[in-house]
């Protein structure tokens, strides 16, 4: 499919030019006389990318980037600059132009600097799309009963914040889209969400994973390593099966959490880092604390806002939902046509026993999909899953 230029210029030698190029070069070419005409353009119009002149008469080049910084915030804007425009020119790179390119234009350095616009131009647009899937599809909470209408309430409440949240619950009950709704919704969205798993990590590397390390502070240390918390600066980090770390992790953890400062493993220098911390847990980390299994001092300072998601098996008015949910997701990846299932075969999965909570029910949404006809009988639950 062919990209769309908008050439925006009052010279009309120039516009003839850059036209027979790009058209050359396989592109389709829009025209505009001047810089009013060109935002009117902007306005109406999807482009690829913007070619503008910074002096033009009713509208001058800034002008009309202003305008289409606004409008069209993704559109790669460059700037056809006189030589005696270039601080002109180099101001607008500053408010948000792609490039400008010197009259008259050099033929290679155009289409060069005009295919790595609408490259960059194309990755966010990428981005953009897997991080609304990875949000519709990660971070939706399904349901309506009160437990989980509670936890919205308290997500819209603190999202905005930075205080810490401890997320607690069974395995598979949904603790990380938790977590993750509060980052999508937080002043932090568009720095990164950083997950760390303490239980996956051997306690010898937690710190290393955690804080990172200097080249040469262990036998296998060959090189520096950022660890997560300087990866999630300017983000959020979430600490998933926090009660599993080490005590000298949890020492480390807290000095970090008290000074938002933290050292590199074998390293002197304290780093400043700017992080909001979300710990889950499926233990009682007050039953830890009297076991002398996990710091009191550490608990309070993760437990600002705490956040108990309920088990499935207490929510079973939900799963109707879920259900529905499961079925058209994973119909589409499968790019298979939506099925249907009865009201028998939703009530049978109702009245199961669901002690993987939500992970299980997903597991077994998709066990019906694959072994399953067009409509999902209750037959096909007792064969599949009750049994």
């Amino acid at each position: 499919m062919a990209q769309n230029i908008l050439i925006i210029d009052d010279e009309r030698a120039i516009r003839k030019a850059l036209t027979e190029i790009l058209t050359f070069e396989g592109f389709v070419v829009d025209e505009a006389v001047d810089g009013e005409e060109g935002i009117k353009k902007i306005k109406e119009n999807n482009y690829d990318c913007i070619l503008c002149d910074i002096k033009m008469p009713k509208k001058d080049g800034l002008e009309v980037l202003q305008v289409a910084r606004e409008e069209k915030p993704d559109t790669p804007f460059i700037v056809i600059s006189g030589h005696g425009n270039i601080e002109t020119a180099v101001e607008a790179v500053k408010k948000g132009a792609y490039d400008y390119i010197s009259k008259p234009p050099d033929l290679n350095r155009l289409l060069i600097t005009l295919r790595n616009a609408m490259d960059k131009k194309s990755l966010v647009t990428e981005t953009k799309q897997l991080r609304k899937r990875i949000i519709k599809g990660g971070s939706e909470m399904i349901g309506t009963s009160e437990g989980i209408k509670r936890i919205q309430e308290t997500i819209a409440k603190v999202a905005p914040t930075d205080a810490r949240v401890l997320i607690t619950g069974e395995n598979g009950v949904g603790k990380e889209l938790v977590a993750r709704q509060i980052h999508e919704l937080s002043n932090r969205a568009n720095g990164p969400m950083i997950e760390v798993n303490c239980a996956a990590i051997p306690s010898e590397l937690i710190e290393s994973e955690l804080f990172g390390h200097e080249k040469g502070s262990f036998t296998s240390a060959i090189k520096q390593r950022l660890g997560k918390f300087e990866q999630a600066s300017g983000g959020t980090l979430f600490l998933d099966e926090i009660g599993d770390m080490s005590h000298d992790a949890q020492a480390k953890m807290l000095r970090a959490l008290q000074e938002g400062k933290i050292t590199r493993v074998g390293g002197e220098k304290e780093i400043k880092v700017d992080v909001r911390v979300i710990a889950a847990t499926n233990k009682n980390l007050l039953e830890e604390v009297e076991a002398k299994r996990f710091r009191l001092d550490l608990y309070h300072r993760l437990s600002v806002i705490l956040i108990q998601v309920p088990s499935l098996n207490n929510r079973r008015d939900d799963i109707p939902l879920l259900i529905e949910h499961f079925l058209k997701d994973l119909c589409e990846e499968y790019k298979q046509p939506a099925k249907e299932i009865e009201k028998d075969a939703v009530k049978a999965l109702q009245q199961y026993n669901w002690t993987g909570n939500i992970r299980e029910l997903r597991n077994v949404v998709e066990r019906l999909i694959i072994l399953s006809d067009k409509t999902i009988t209750k037959k096909d639950v007792d064969d599949y899953i009750v049994r």
